[in-house]
């Protein structure tokens, strides 16, 4: 999904057929993907996050629901943590983070080490000693906000014209396509995503970049997503 419209990107003074335009809103997207580390529609995938103070795993994207936690032991991953035992708070709702907050309580007596006798959950966790979880779940926003679709537009036209050849250039290399205008029109393949994208230190647009800075996000490490 674009974070931007056609109409916005031509505004930003990309041109071209619709096709081409949406090909360089696409490359826009995969540059601001890179940078910001975070997802701007909802989105199914897997990280490995920290377990940091009291139980706290700071999540690296907004969160939107949580399917399941699995302990990082050191010959195996543990079990599948039931939700009883864990809290889940997100940066959708003012004033929180994204997390997911271990040890919370609860216990199971079918489990070994987790029984109410032995401390539940919450002792369990104490002695794993495990220092990082697998979370699976939902994360993203329901929307790109506002200003990443203007950021979005902006790239859009910026990877145009760096895109665009000089005349010489174009007399010197018969292969490269130009229409009328004079644009670069061989990126079909610009909307093309890889998962997970690289992080980047900049979108390649300093505009870009202060636009998008509320939104840096370089938490845990990003495992698939689909």
């Amino acid at each position: 999904m674009a974070y931007c419209s056609h109409q916005a990107a031509r505004n930003a003074g990309c041109t071209g057929t619709d096709a081409e335009v949406a090909a360089w809103i696409a490359a826009g997207r995969e540059r601001i993907d890179a940078y910001t580390q975070q997802c701007f529609e909802p989105t199914d995938l897997v990280v490995v996050a920290d377990v940091g103070a009291g139980g706290l795993v700071i999540l690296p994207r907004r969160v939107r629901t949580v399917t399941s936690v699995v302990p990082v032991l050191a010959d195996d991953d543990g079990p599948v943590v039931p939700s009883s035992a864990y809290r889940v708070t997100s940066s959708a709702v003012l004033g929180q983070v994204d997390a997911v907050h271990l040890a919370w309580g609860g216990y199971d007596d079918l489990v070994a080490g987790a029984e109410s006798y032995n401390g539940g959950w919450q002792g369990l966790w104490s002695r794993w000693g495990a220092e990082q979880v697998k979370v699976s779940g939902e994360f993203g926003y329901d929307e790109a906000p506002l200003l990443v679709g203007q950021a979005n537009a902006i790239l859009a036209a910026e990877l145009q014209a760096l895109a665009r050849p000089s005349d010489a250039d174009a007399e010197q290399d018969p292969s490269l396509q130009v229409d009328d205008e004079g644009n670069n029109v061989a990126i079909e393949n610009a909307d093309e995503e890889t998962t997970p994208v690289t992080p980047s230190a900049s979108t390649g647009s300093t505009q870009a970049d202060a636009l998008l800075a509320g939104y840096l996000n370089r938490g845990a490490s990003l495992i698939g997503g689909v």
